[in-house]
């Protein structure tokens, strides 16, 4: 009897010891590039902050990039940030751009171009379209968040509805909303000999993706209700921007970030559009 006894304290000791030893993992899915689609969750783009500049030679090197990633992948969201007071589309007198450069290169006084940023915390490392693989790792089928939009622009105003939809569970998330132009013609300088023939200066050059101005705050509006199965919707109704050019070519992109301000995911749409969710059936 007592050897029964023994050996039962001693099973109950390893018992309880493996217990205490053990770790619980949150049942998160595979994200990678040859994970397969989960039913559920969501599709997940890059976003690219790019800083560039009409008059930066070395700037067409990026968009080049662009187009060598689209070559393989569609999940990319893009941002051109012009600065400078030589070009006219610049932002860099704005209020919200000393804050959006120390946010994404901290200390960084001189902004020399290009520089590109990816989900707001990876540099692009140059020459971008040869690592094209640092932009494509951070794309997926699997990420535990989607966002659509619905998008009005008619007589002076923009209205549009964002909307995030969660699988999976998460906290301090703020979003980002940010209103661009497309088919703005303006003379680039360029400097890299396998952009339009190695033309020094590329004439009538089509600037797309021009920040014109935030709805949010550039770091983000905070979010509640980021639970699973939950959808929020943020709604914004306001003129025009004064600076854009043509509002038939506006667009707009929207972008979850996380305590950390990094991009968690993003979605691009144009105007008058509505989107349904890329969330895997």
């Amino acid at each position: 009897m007592k050897k029964i006894s023994y050996v039962l304290v001693l099973f109950l000791a390893l018992f309880m010891f493996s217990c205490s030893d053990t770790n619980i993992v949150k049942n998160i899915p595979d994200n990678g590039l040859s994970a397969p689609p989960i039913s559920g969750y969501f599709k997940q783009n890059v976003l690219l902050e790019d800083y560039t500049g009409t008059w930066c030679g070395n700037c067409t090197r990026i968009p080049y990039a662009v187009e060598k990633f689209k070559e393989v992948s569609s999940k990319i969201v893009e941002v051109a940030i012009h600065n400078q007071s030589s070009d006219p589309y610049k932002v860099d007198s704005k209020p919200f751009f000393a804050q959006l450069v120390q946010l994404i290169f901290p200390g960084d006084i001189v902004l020399g171009l290009p520089k590109a940023k990816l989900n707001r915390t990876k540099t692009w490392t140059a020459f971008e379209y040869l690592n094209l693989n640092e932009a494509l790792s951070l794309t997926g089928n699997n990420c535990g968040l989607g966002l659509s939009m619905k998008s009005v622009v008619a007589n002076g105003n923009i209205n549009i509805d964002v909307n995030v939809k969660f699988a999976q569970n998460y906290s301090n998330l703020k979003l980002v909303v940010v209103v661009l132009e497309n088919n703005l013609i303006h003379d680039q300088i360029n400097y890299n000999s396998y952009v339009g023939n190695g033309d020094h200066v590329l004439t009538n050059y089509v600037h797309n993706h021009v920040l014109r101005a935030p709805l949010t705050d550039i770091l983000g509006d905070a979010i509640l209700g980021s639970t699973l199965g939950q959808k929020v919707t943020k709604s914004f109704s306001v003129p025009i921007p004064t600076n854009v050019l043509n509002a038939d070519n506006i667009s707009f992109v929207a972008m979850i970030v996380d305590e950390n301000n990094t991009v968690i995911n993003s979605r691009a749409i144009g105007s008058n559009e509505n989107q349904a969710f890329e969330q895997n059936p």
